[in-house]
């Protein structure tokens, strides 16, 4: 049996913790006030999936590497699921309302649709549509 964890943390850093927390609450985000203070929040993806926006002072007592700067280096791209190709260009469309940049255009494979922009801090994320019925019909 290989490795399984039942939840998902992305820590990501982040310059002004209040922007971002309007920034994704813009969208259609929430968060958990458990987790929230001066230096973190944990912005809830879904049951199993949180996003720990940490400032960048307090980010860096993680790690002894420095800090990218995500409006011109990439570590990572968060790919998230959307329920229809609607949803997609809806929080993709609220992102940019919101601040946020465009990343790439959308891409439309058929089967799959995506669309990307980029935060506030930079930070790359993805939302994709998968026609699961198109995918299983071998």
């Amino acid at each position: 049996m290989g490795v399984k964890a039942d939840k998902i943390f992305v820590n990501l850093p982040v310059k002004d913790l209040n922007k971002t927390v309007d920034f994704f609450t813009s969208i259609g985000f929430e968060f958990n006030p458990q987790f929230t203070d001066e230096n973190a929040t944990c912005m809830v993806i879904s049951e199993h999936i949180f996003v720990m926006l940490l400032v960048e002072p307090f980010f860096k007592t993680f790690t002894q590497k420095d800090i990218i700067d995500a409006t011109k280096s990439t570590e990572a791209i968060i790919a998230l699921s959307a329920d229809s190709r609607e949803k997609v260009d809806e929080i993709v469309n609220k992102a940019l309302a919101a601040g946020g940049t465009p990343s790439k255009e959308p891409m439309d494979h058929g089967f799959m649709y995506s669309w990307s922009f980029q935060d506030i801090d930079g930070h790359l994320w993805e939302l994709v549509y998968m026609d699961e019925s198109a995918v299983n019909q071998n």
